[in-house]
């Protein structure tokens, strides 16, 4: 049993290990974070927004920098789903550099291009895989208002319209033949019922 829990350790050692290679970069004496929420604890509020929600820095910036980390990719033969995958890593590229800038001060422009270089390699999925949820979150949030919004104003054009004058005297004579209705059949039922509980005793019959 301890064996097995030594080899399980171990292994769990190792994951973590090449996890921490991928995640960072060893620069002047000092371990540069590639992953940008590795730097969570220093994050205020805004910041932790501007870094999870796709779509904060201008197209033309993303536009710009397309063939900076995806030098491979043909934009004009992949559809647009992968497209927007393709541009919110980008973006994240972008914004993570520009955490590890502000973090990291003393890092000169060939460091940071040394960083660029590994992050290209080794975030690149990841990024990827981030920004496809990230998306799929705003379009079922999406989809979720659309829906409340379409119930509230379904609800409040009844309640415009049930609000007039000329709808409610149109609809007078009808609720009064619907409660009339309700009063019949409850009236109804119950007499029924009333007939179903009396017991017929019968006559006796004296023989001569």
């Amino acid at each position: 049993m301890t064996a097995v829990t030594s080899v399980a350790s171990a292994e769990q050692e190792l994951q973590l290990q090449r996890r921490l290679q991928q995640d960072s970069i060893l620069l002047a004496g000092k371990t540069i974070y590639l992953n940008p929420f590795l730097y969570w604890r220093r994050f205020d509020a805004n910041t932790d927004r501007w870094l999870r929600e796709p779509g904060q820095l201008l197209e033309d910036q993303i536009l710009a920098n397309r063939l900076r980390f995806y030098p491979e990719v043909d934009w004009t033969s992949i559809d647009s789903e992968e497209q927007a995958v393709k541009d919110g890593a980008v973006e994240m590229f972008l914004k993570s550099l520009e955490l590890i800038s502000t973090f990291n001060p003393e890092l000169s422009a060939g460091h940071l291009l040394e960083v660029e270089r590994k992050m290209a390699v080794t975030k690149k999925l990841a990024f990827e895989r981030w920004v496809a949820r990230a998306l799929r979150r705003r379009e079922q949030e999406e989809v979720r208002e659309r829906r409340r919004f379409d119930r509230e104003r379904f609800l409040r054009r009844w309640s415009e319209w049930l609000a007039i004058d000329t709808t409610r005297q149109a609809l007078l004579p009808f609720t009064t033949l619907l409660v009339l209705a309700m009063v019949g059949g409850w009236w109804f039922g119950s007499q029924h019922s009333v007939r179903q509980q009396v017991v017929d005793p019968g006559v006796q019959r004296t023989l001569p």
